[in-house]
C-alpha cells in the first residue's frame, strides 16, 4: 500500500515526528500489522515504523541504492555496470542474486 498522510489539508514534511503520527494513525484506523517497508533513507521512518509495528521489516529501495552507488562510477561505465548488475536484483532468490553477486564483483 502507498500512502500519504495530509493533516488539514497539507503534506506534512517527511521527519520523524509526521512518520510517528501517520504510523499511528494508521493503527488507529485498523491496521493490526506491516509486514515489509520500503523506503528512500526517510529520516526517522525505521524508528517510528519500530515503535508501532515493531514486527515490521524496513529495507531501502533496490532504485534507490543503485542510483546512490552510480554516482561512483565514471561516466563511460554506467551502462554497461547498469546492465552487469540486473542479473542481482532480478534473480529468482537469494543464492541465484548471491551468484551474480560474486560474477559482478570478480567483473
Amino acid at each position: 500500500m502507498f500512502f500519504k498522510v495530509r493533516v488539514n489539508g497539507a503534506v506534512e514534511s517527511e521527519g520523524a515526528k509526521f512518520w510517528l503520527s501517520a504510523l499511528t494513525d494508521l493503527k488507529a484506523r485498523g491496521v493490526q500489522d506491516i509486514i515489509n517497508t520500503c523506503i528512500d533513507g526517510l529520516k526517522g521512518f525505521p524508528e517510528a515504523v519500530e515503535m508501532i509495528f515493531p514486527r515490521t521489516r524496513v529495507q531501502l529501495c533496490i532504485v534507490h541504492q543503485i542510483r546512490s552507488s552510480m554516482r561512483y562510477i565514471p561516466e563511460k561505465y554506467k551502462k554497461a555496470v547498469m546492465e552487469d548488475m540486473k542479473p542481482i536484483y532480478q534473480a529468482n532468490n537469494e543464492q541465484l542474486g548471491y551468484e551474480s553477486l560474486l560474477e559482478f564483483e570478480e567483473k
